[in-house]
């Protein structure tokens, strides 16, 4: 293996895939390492802004081969269900992660990456070079290693990262259903101690993913008692639970969600999607800065290796750089945003202002989102 030009990436997911697919365009080696095989369900709200279909279009990435919803307004409502509706400035669309990291998996091979289903147990750095060490072992050396590993890993821990020293109180349900929903529309929808989405993805499935404090959850015996108690409580939401069919055996379920501050670069391994940080799902953007991220560790990647870039010090200063830059502000918008809500009086003077004043709901919408991203 040519150590120099060859890249790792730990975790295929939305944000490792997407940097596979770039960084092979671009004529390096890629090995993908995922511990789970394709296609996935994951814990997810499957709606992607439109600020990613340019750069898609320029990784020759045809999302319309899979079918999307196309999304262009919101129903956002308080736990009594006053609600204010709009458009979405730039819109989106709906995907299953099902479908879409398979679909990305299969571009990356076609591009020449290597991809392995294995765990990975340590990364080491010595010497200006990472080998990773996998639970079939196997080790793999790199120059440059990219962290995909998602939400919360083993490799978290191995590195001894802040976030996972605390304890996070935050729970994620998600689950497809059949019923009647539009389909160019997305909801988000606040409950007592959490939020909801709810959105159309491909073969006209909708797509309802939940956020919830752990305390609340676990007065309750299980998901729907859960549901029925404290969800419905909103009525826009006991209406839509009410008339859809769960298609899953049963939701699928993360804990220990945290959406604490991560460091971008640790142990000199370039973090990307949410392992360099998660904004708050009611802001609706995850998986665009996932992909976004994905881009911009990519192209300064290539820089690197034509020599723009001639250290290893300066390629994660730069990339730092870039991250805070698109990120930091919508980050902490959307922790700004998720504190309103979850305080019931000043989440009812916020709606209040927003029914009067409605036009100021766009505008948060685009401090939460990108610009369109375009490959200069």
């Amino acid at each position: 293996m040519n150590v120099a030009k060859t890249v790792i990436i730990v975790g295929g997911g939305l944000a490792g895939l997407t940097a596979a697919i770039h960084l092979s365009k671009i004529g390096l080696k890629v090995i993908v390492i995922e511990k789970n095989e394709y296609p996935k369900h994951k814990v997810c709200g499957e709606y992607i802004s439109n600020e990613i279909l340019p750069y898609f279009n320029w990784l020759s990435l045809d999302i319309s081969e899979l079918n999307p919803t196309h999304i262009t307004k919101l129903d956002f409502s308080t736990v009594d269900g006053k609600t204010i509706n709009c458009n979405l400035p730039l819109g989106g669309f709906g995907v299953s992660r099902f479908v879409l990291d398979a679909f990305l998996c299969k571009k990356a091979i076609e591009n020449g990456c290597e991809i392995i289903h294995d765990t990975v147990d340590d990364v080491i750095f010595e010497d200006n070079i990472f080998t990773v060490k996998t639970s079939n072992n196997k080790d793999f050396v790199s120059e440059i290693i990219i962290g995909a590993f998602g939400k919360r890993s083993n490799i978290d821990q191995k590195l001894k990262r802040d976030f996972v020293q605390k304890k996070s109180h935050w729970l994620a349900v998600k689950a497809h259903y059949s019923g009647v929903f539009p389909s160019d529309l997305v909801g988000l929808h606040n409950f007592e101690g959490g939020y909801c989405g709810v959105s159309k993805v491909e073969n006209n499935t909708i797509n309802i993913c939940y956020l919830t404090k752990y305390d609340s959850f676990k007065k309750y015996k299980n998901i729907e008692e859960f549901q029925n108690q404290i969800i419905s409580k909103n009525p826009y939401l006991k209406l839509i639970f009410e008339t859809s069919k769960m298609l899953f055996e049963a939701p699928l379920t993360i804990s220990q969600v945290s959406f604490d501050k991560k460091a971008t670069v640790e142990n000199h391994i370039l973090m990307i999607g949410d392992t360099a940080g998660l904004i708050h799902p009611l802001c609706g953007n995850g998986m665009a800065m996932a992909i976004h991220s994905a881009k911009i560790v990519s192209e300064l990647i290539g820089d690197f290796y034509t020599g723009k870039i001639k250290t290893r010090e300066e390629l994660e200063r730069m990339y730092i750089a870039e991250w805070n830059v698109n990120f930091k502000k919508r980050l902490r918008i959307g922790r700004v945003l998720s504190f309103l809500l979850q305080k019931t009086k000043l989440s009812a003077v916020l709606m209040e202002i927003l029914i009067k004043l409605p036009f100021l709901m766009p505008i948060i919408i685009k401090q939460t989102h990108g610009k369109p991203i375009f490959i200069e």
